[in-house]
């Protein structure tokens, strides 16, 4: 099979979807794969690199479009890949479809197959192909919200530790999942206080047990989320609903009741968000202000740490390409129910729920269903 690399294209994205140790997987197995010019810079790793490997430099994308038969991305395909691609290619990445009609009828319109990271999951119900990047995004989501809590970015001026003798910031962390869990180990490491908000009392009672004392749970509710926003000075959304757009939880009225200068980083704005004001931004401006709130709405947080980020995803992301590859989706879909579950357009169907539900499509079942 022929396997292509493109460059991400989406403003700051530094991230590439494959290491060397991917490509040398796949060119032991027979497989022929081309690699962007340079697409590997942002992470740290040159040309050279991959062609000691046996990849194939290619200078530009639209050749690898035209001949690969698997095309690997880490971001969805923006307007110009989507014109490239073509009927019966199978694009592997993270699409999001439920956020954008724009993405999902392009991609139907080219006949091509998306399977989505997001989607796919384990024999425990997780969500392997999300779970590096939610780390990653965990984790940056205090470390950019306690930058722009300080005043020259608009916020409330507040380091979020404190210092002895004054008080630290309040966190609140809407959501126990991968990523409001490593928002709160971060946050209670800095020394702020911490509340995670979540519907699922019995994770709740697991985060319960292993954050320190500085990190608090709270079952949520819209009564009570109301009320602790009133006091929190970095709100964290950490909503998740696998392929579908994220429930709204703060609605536009709810801000002017917040603190000016508090700081919302919604994490989940690739899937709409959980805040009703949120917008995606980009890494050149991040953050914007509503009612005196700052939101921040980088919808692709981890590839402002490319290397970090490019191989924990290769790390999680290659066992399931060598089997597209190895075997073709369907095979591959058919032989793995977990990476079927990653399907969701096939030839101009929807065949993922949640997205047939977002846009009031009619929902398929895969040609790859077992």
């Amino acid at each position: 099979m022929i396997v292509g690399i493109p460059t991400e294209i989406k403003t700051h994205e530094y991230r590439v979807s494959m290491t060397p140790v991917g490509v040398d997987e796949l060119v032991r197995r027979g497989h022929t794969v081309l690699v962007e010019d340079q697409a590997g810079m942002g992470s740290g790793i040159t040309n050279e690199e991959y062609a000691q490997v046996g990849a194939e430099i290619i200078a530009g994308p639209s050749d690898i479009f035209a001949r690969a038969d698997l095309i690997v991305k880490v971001k969805e395909p923006l307007p110009p890949e989507i014109k490239m691609m073509r009927e019966g290619q199978v694009m592997f990445t993270y699409f999001h479809f439920a956020a954008s009609r724009e993405l999902t009828e392009g991609v139907l319109k080219s006949g091509s197959i998306a399977i989505a990271y997001e989607t796919i999951t384990d024999k425990r119900g997780g969500l392997p192909l999300l779970t590096p990047m939610s780390e990653v995004a965990g984790k940056m989501s205090i470390q950019e919200g306690a930058k722009y809590l300080e005043k020259p970015n608009l916020g409330r001026g507040i380091l979020l530790g404190g210092v002895p003798g004054v008080e630290p910031a309040e966190v609140l962390i809407i959501g126990g999942g991968i990523v409001g869990t490593n928002a709160a180990k971060v946050a209670a490491g800095l020394g702020a206080r911490v509340i995670i908000m979540d519907i699922d009392i019995d994770r709740l009672r697991y985060l319960d047990d292993v954050m320190p004392a500085n990190v608090e749970t709270v079952f949520s509710d819209r009564l009570t989320l109301q009320r602790l926003l009133t006091r929190a000075d970095l709100v964290i959304g950490a909503v998740l609903i696998p392929g579908a757009r994220c429930p709204i939880l703060i609605p536009k009225e709810w801000l002017s009741t917040m603190q000016p200068g508090a700081v919302i980083v919604d994490v989940g704005v690739d899937q709409g968000g959980c805040c009703e004001t949120i917008r995606p931004t980009t890494h050149d401006k991040p953050t914007y202000v509503v009612d005196n709130v700052v939101h921040y709405g980088v919808a692709n947080m981890p590839g402002a740490v490319g290397r970090t980020s490019t191989f924990a995803l290769t790390n999680a992301t290659l066992p399931y390409a060598l089997q597209l590859a190895d075997k073709g989706y369907r095979a591959a879909c058919r032989d793995d129910p977990h990476l079927a579950e990653g399907i969701n357009i096939e030839g101009g169907k929807v065949t993922n729920r949640p997205v047939a539900e977002a846009f009031d499509m009619e929902c398929f079942p895969s040609s790859a269903a077992r």
